[in-house]
């Protein structure tokens, strides 16, 4: 196997597809900065890497449902100095009720949508010092199938909140982001992609100890696959040349996929960039 130079940042790497995901490209030989929740977590993760040859990760702290804490840890990310090769923006959760972050928001959204567009325009700056070449790869869902749009109406849904709606509209939200981001990269040396992992057995759901991250295990056992199994698409996408130029394509199992009709809708991508931005107070940098 051929090394891979590159320095790649993760997000939610210590569980799931993204350890996975770590642990592969670490052993290609790429210089990892994992984004950690947890740093007793990411310095197992970081044990792990090194016991297994790989080079000794960078590791940084971000609570992704707050956006001071996903400010300060892309401060800490830029002050490396080094260009970002790839993002891996995949961390996610899923709340089997409506909880808010310190900021006010709903919390699926936040961190699912907000905190990565807000992480990955921070970081804009290093990820354009690796073009021509870089990648931004965002992991998504097929749950966006559960919604028909962002619902802008009850958007952070104070109304009525369903796990389901609140997580599907998150991952939809994803998919118009890369899609924006994507064309609005063009001609920088920049691919931006997002991908379906599957019905993947991971942590998700247990930051609060939801009882959904019981149930959804057992309902879905017969249709999981592994983790490693899951982080095929995020790690294809993060390393393998033959899509060194496709940007804008939502994946799964290694493979262009089709999305929802409602999912490559530009309008509704450019007014949920909008609103984002606006929510955020936070514009992206002019390229």
């Amino acid at each position: 196997m051929s090394t891979l130079a590159k320095h790649i940042v993760i997000t939610g790497p210590t569980a799931g597809i993204g350890r996975a995901a770590a642990l592969s490209l670490a052993g290609q030989g790429a210089q990892l900065t994992l984004l950690c929740r947890n740093l007793d977590k990411g310095a197992d993760l970081s044990e792990a890497i090194v016991g297994a040859g790989g080079l000794k990760p960078h590791l940084v702290q971000m609570d992704m449902a707050s956006l001071d804490g996903v400010r300060r840890a892309a401060m800490v990310v830029l002050d490396l100095g080094l260009p970002i090769d790839v993002l891996l923006n995949n961390a996610g959760l899923i709340n089997s009720h409506r909880r808010e972050t310190l900021d006010g928001f709903e919390e699926t959204l936040a961190v699912n949508h907000f905190a990565p567009f807000l992480l990955t325009g921070l970081l804009l700056p290093a990820i354009l010092k690796a073009a021509p070449g870089a990648r931004i790869v965002n992991v998504a869902s097929g749950a966006h199938s559960f919604v028909k749009g962002m619902g802008f109406d009850d958007i952070q849904l104070e109304r009525r909140y369903k796990t389901f709606e609140a997580y599907g509209r998150s991952k939809l939200a994803n998919i118009l982001f890369t899609r924006t981001l994507s064309q609005r990269l063009t001609g920088k040396g920049v691919t931006v992609n997002c991908l379906h992992p599957g019905a993947v057995a991971t942590d998700i759901g247990k930051q609060h100890g939801e009882l959904i991250a019981k149930i959804i295990p057992i309902l879905l056992k017969p249709f999981f696959r592994g983790p490693q199994k899951g982080a095929e698409t995020s790690i294809y996408l993060c390393a393998n040349e033959e899509v060194s130029d496709q940007t804008g394509g939502y994946w799964t199992n290694c493979k262009l996929t089709k999305v929802k009709p409602w999912a490559e809708d530009d309008a509704e991508a450019r007014r949920l960039w909008d609103y984002t931005q606006d929510t955020l107070g936070y514009e992206y940098p002019t390229l």
